[in-house]
């Protein structure tokens, strides 16, 4: 669905995006994740059209697209039935329901308010049901979820889990247990290059370093004085009473050696097991 080549923005002396090479499949949920001042805003502009590029080109395969920015804005006197409406007539006059709309994002029972008095939350739900009433081939979703509570997280997040093979749609979010709760691909961004892209379970398995999860008969004490002294054993944490999370250099160290570092500290395990690293880990060794 999108194809970019060497994609660069600049403002000053200051590279937004730096030789940017993404490519996006058709059907799939694209997380776009990175620190602050990434780039990861500039991105979706250019991609969007909304901002120019200064060097490289974006090939996308649809012209039916429609842009979530992270702070949306509506005239205060339309009610929210109207602010959907009045997207989807000047969009692609889709005959997509607007009132199914509204109930899907969890705003129906506001559908007769002026939008004025909506808090950010609600407009961020508002927001969505305009950027989907036209059926849009791709979605481009800045912080879709940055403004909700727990609840409404939930909902978005269903929502767009349910857009998977609909439609293409690239999600930008510092939530990164949002991104990997409904992407399955993974762009990283730092400084304006892109520094990571491919399937989430690659970089889950690929990237992170090996975390075990270790449950020991106290005491502890012992236990911990011999691991925090080996070279190949980054940490040693305490999770509770009777759990360490033993965090190592390597898998082949671990794998290899762990066992017998246990048995040399006069351990009484009871369990041994890795921990499957989360996307926050990898996401902090990736772009440290």
């Amino acid at each position: 669905m999108i194809r970019t080549y060497g994609l660069s923005k600049t403002y000053g002396a200051t590279a937004a995006l730096d030789e940017v090479n993404l490519n996006v499949a058709r059907g799939s949920i694209y997380g776009l994740v990175g620190p602050n001042g990434a780039g990861k805003t500039t991105l979706l502009g250019v991609l969007s059209g909304l901002r120019t590029a200064t060097a490289g080109s974006v090939e996308i395969d649809t012209d039916r697209i429609a842009v979530l920015p992270d702070t949306p804005h509506f005239d205060p006197w339309l009610t929210a039935r109207e602010v959907v409406d009045l997207a989807r007539v000047l969009g692609t006059n889709s005959s997509r329901d607007v009132d199914q709309l509204l109930e899907l994002t969890g705003i129906a029972d506001a559908a007769d308010r002026a939008v004025g008095g909506f808090s950010r939350g609600m407009l961020q739900r508002l927001g969505l049901a305009a950027t989907l009433v036209g059926d849009p081939d791709l979605v481009l979703l800045d912080e879709p979820c940055s403004a909700l509570d727990p609840l409404g997280r939930r909902e978005v997040l269903d929502l767009i889990a349910r857009l998977r093979g609909e439609a293409t749609v690239v999600f930008s979010s510092h939530i990164l247990a949002d991104v990997q709760e409904v992407c399955d691909t993974v762009g990283i961004l730092r400084l304006g290059k892109l520094i990571f892209e491919g399937r989430l379970e690659e970089l889950l398995v690929g990237e992170a370093v090996p975390h075990y999860l270790v449950r020991l008969r106290a005491p502890l004490d012992p236990v911990i004085a011999r691991l925090s002294g080996v070279a190949w054993i980054r940490d040693v944490e305490v999770v509770d009473p009777e759990l360490i999370r033993v965090t190592a250099t390597s898998l082949g160290a671990a794998e290899s050696a762990l066992v017998a570092e246990l048995t040399a500290a006069g351990a009484q395990v009871v369990s041994l097991g890795p921990e499957a690293p989360s996307l926050e880990d990898v996401f902090l060794e990736v772009v440290r």
